[in-house]
């Protein structure tokens, strides 16, 4: 009588042959999801379900938060509302300067007959937690496409850029800060108006301003906004400010340290904005000048040589071929008499030979290139 075990031990495969079949899986799935992005829409739907689960697990601290607000003492409200009374009246004294210059700007913009930009919206969101890869600068806001937050739009606060929208969810929104390594914003030097790229770093601690010319007028102190060419960031924007500029004499670019205006890690309240960049379409690319004589004297040049090949043979008919192809630059030259034209009686008593057509070929060619 043979002897099985109950079906309660009974194992199945071993647990190396498990192990390598989930391995094999999961690299299918990472390999899958990398290159041909087959689970966006898993991943949304996942991201649409779990969010009252992420929610709930949040109320823990919400309480807390809420439990150690009511713990503040008098004295520390009392500070925090001379910090916003000053802060109201500089807001106060900003805004009249900016309406005065508004004035100024609108002003000019009809001398000019400049078509005025169109204001640009946003939408208010609130950071809920930072991600879990600590490799990263990210952070996920309380807001997504159903609140009509676009892939790609700019955030910012009250003191500057913090980053943009890179993955937008149902309910919830990924958002790359700006000191990310991966993370590159286009800014102007406010004092000299120079323009370049601003990256992120791998520590995330600072920014780097990259491909500045050693001979650039940079100094420590200098305040970096957004230039607008991208059609991304709207113009104008506070970024960074630079802190340290190392310049090598064996290195064609300098070094430029910056330090990011806006608090990225310890912003709460953000702005998502939707700008919209009314930039004409670029014009299509015409030839250059210089390329097009270049090609003509290459073919001027060639032209003389076939005719010469041509005259070994000693063909009456050459000549006509060599003219034929300077034909398309001679179409606008005045038309003048040839033998050709000459009635067929004459054409027998005139004929000359190649090598007396030849250089009245060339001369044509040559004619027919000029013009």
């Amino acid at each position: 009588m043979e002897y099985s075990p109950p079906p309660l031990f009974k194992q199945g495969p071993s647990a190396l042959a498990r192990l390598i079949f989930f391995v094999l899986v999961a690299l299918a799935l990472l390999i899958s999801d990398a290159r041909f992005r087959t689970l966006e829409i898993v991943r949304g739907v996942l991201g649409a379900g779990l969010y009252p689960l992420q929610r709930a697990a949040l109320v823990p601290r919400d309480i807390f938060m809420g439990a150690a607000d009511l713990a503040v003492t008098g004295a520390t409200l009392r500070g925090e509302n001379d910090k916003l009374h000053a802060r109201n009246l500089q807001l106060s004294q900003q805004a009249n300067e900016a309406a005065q210059l508004d004035a100024e700007n609108r002003h000019l913009r009809n001398l000019l007959q400049l078509s005025q930009r169109m204001t640009t919206q946003s939408i208010p969101a609130e950071i809920q937690y930072d991600t879990r890869d600590p490799f990263t600068q990210k952070v996920v806001i309380g807001r997504g496409s159903q609140q009509g937050i676009k892939d790609g739009s700019p955030v910012v606060n009250e003191d500057g850029v913090i980053g943009q929208v890179t993955r937008v969810f149902p309910m919830q929104s990924e958002v790359t800060l700006l000191t990310d390594k991966d993370q590159a914003v286009p800014v102007q030097i406010v004092r000299t108006g120079l323009r370049s790229v601003i990256y992120g770093t791998p520590k995330g601690d600072a920014l780097d301003l990259r491909f500045v010319p050693i001979s650039a007028d940079v100094v420590a102190g200098d305040e970096l906004v957004t230039s607008g060419l991208d059609g991304v960031y709207p113009p104008g924007l506070p970024v960074a400010k630079v802190v340290r500029v190392d310049k090598q004499a064996d290195t064609a670019f300098a070094r430029v340290i910056c330090q990011p205006i806006a608090p990225v890690r310890g912003a709460r309240d953000l702005l998502v904005l939707h700008y919209l960049n009314n930039v004409p379409p670029r014009p299509a690319d015409e030839p250059d000048p210089a390329t097009v004589a270049k090609e003509a004297k290459k073919k001027n040049a060639k032209t003389p040589d076939k005719g010469k090949a041509n005259d070994k043979d000693a063909k009456p008919a050459e000549p006509a071929k060599t003219g034929a192809a300077s034909a398309p630059a001679a179409a606008a030259a005045p038309a003048k008499p040839a033998s050709s034209a000459k009635p067929a009686g004459k054409a027998s008593a005139e004929k000359k030979p190649a090598a007396e057509k030849k250089p009245q070929a060339a001369r044509g060619t040559t004619e027919g290139a000029k013009q």
